[in-house]
């Protein structure tokens, strides 16, 4: 399925947003990258080839258009489930039995603990709106330059979504069926699977606990 729907779909009252929006400002060249992202997605082009950096592009442009197009989307995603996550139903921030995930954020949480999940992915959330905003971080102008610990904060953040991903597959795919939602939630997956497989961003041990069902539904 295309991800044209997408947001039509989220956006369309059915479901609640965790969190406002971020966007681009118009006239940039992320801007026009977002853009020309949206239009190869919307043409139901494969989407391994969609993800592919566009021929003349800066790659960090690249990568941050999709890290704030992610952290947008996987936000719908889970404020479709967010009031069925809370310290009764999910104490952990976990994926089944075998995986749990420890938040540290080096400030209010500087040794790993053990959270409720609505609670990690609250802070998670918190953690990157504030790396997205900070526009020494993802400069809005050319005239800035990308840090040089870009790339590797940009593979903690999806890292670090890719958590919230096995948490809603895991414990809460019941409730995105029920609302219809599935096919949406199975293409944006696909999505970001195959654009932090296209530029090695998620580690092998990381993606493991979706393994199964990546192997199911990423066949393109």
């Amino acid at each position: 399925m295309a991800l044209n729907g997408f947001l039509d779909f989220f956006q369309k009252g059915k479901v609640c947003t965790f969190r406002p929006k971020k966007g681009f400002t118009a006239g940039t060249i992320r801007y026009s990258l977002h853009k020309q992202a949206q239009a190869s997605l919307q043409s139901g082009i494969n989407l391994r080839l969609a993800v592919r950096l566009p021929e003349g592009e800066n790659m960090n442009d690249w990568l941050a258009v999709h890290v704030v197009d992610f952290f947008n989307r996987i936000n719908l995603i889970y404020g479709t489930v967010s009031e069925y996550c809370n310290e009764t139903t999910c104490p952990t921030m976990s994926g089944g039995s075998r995986y749990e995930y420890l938040w540290a954020d080096g400030d209010l949480y500087k040794k790993p603990t053990a959270l409720p999940a609505q609670k990690y992915i609250e802070l998670l959330m918190d953690w990157i709106e504030t790396q997205i905003n900070n526009e020494s971080v993802f400069p809005v102008s050319t005239d800035v330059p990308f840090p040089k610990t870009f790339l590797s904060l940009s593979r903690k953040i999806l890292t670090r979504l890719f958590r919230v991903f096995v948490h809603v597959y895991i414990h809460h795919f019941d409730r995105i069926v029920t609302i219809g939602a599935e096919a949406h939630v199975n293409a944006c997956y696909k999505h970001f699977y195959y654009f932090v497989q296209e530029f090695e961003l998620i580690s092998g041990k990381e993606l493991e606990p979706l393994h199964e069902m990546t192997s199911r539904i990423c066949k393109d």
